[in-house]
């Protein structure tokens, strides 16, 4: 029995995610394939301001999400801010459905993590899910969830990180 525990034990420890709810390590780095081809490689991003967004089609936080992150992309995107939307449903066509469905049209960068590779990493727990990482390439902010006003909380950090 105490080598069953101590194996269980031992597997939970392994499985857990490198950087769980640490907010000035380094981000991981990823590389998903991207909405229209190609793919999106976080590295390319560093000397800019990312959020990464989680999202999917069937969560209706997201949904109403999705326009407030739109105009916070083209507002700050000429700052050196990017924001890149991580879909993580295993089949990417209801994410494509869904996106051309948008009454916002998004523009921003979409990746799919089809198999939660992304997500694992970033502890992702739950729709939405929003990190920043800094210029630096460092984790500065995590956020589960959405509720209205919490895109003010955003704008906050990205104003914040976009002058460091």
């Amino acid at each position: 029995m105490k080598n069953v525990i101590a194996g269980i034990v031992a597997a939970l420890v392994v499985a857990l995610p490198a950087v769980a709810a640490d907010q000035n390590g380094p981000a991981p780095e990823f590389t998903l394939p991207q909405k229209g081809g190609g793919t999106i490689d976080l590295a390319k991003y560093k000397g800019q301001v990312v959020m990464l967004n989680f999202w999917a089609s069937w969560c209706g936080p997201c949904r109403t999400e999705m326009p407030f992150l739109e105009n916070i992309y083209s507002k700050y995107n000429k700052l050196g801010f990017t924001l890149v939307g991580v879909n993580v449903e295993p089949d990417s066509k209801a994410a494509d459905d869904w996106l051309k469905a948008s009454p916002v049209p998004v523009t921003f960068p979409v990746g799919y993590d089809t198999k939660s590779q992304v997500s694992r990493l970033y502890d992702v727990t739950g729709m939405p899910s929003t990190v920043i990482v800094d210029r630096k390439g460092n984790l500065r902010y995590i956020h589960h969830g959405y509720k209205p006003g919490d895109e003010n909380e955003y704008m906050d950090t990205i104003r914040k990180l976009v002058r460091e």
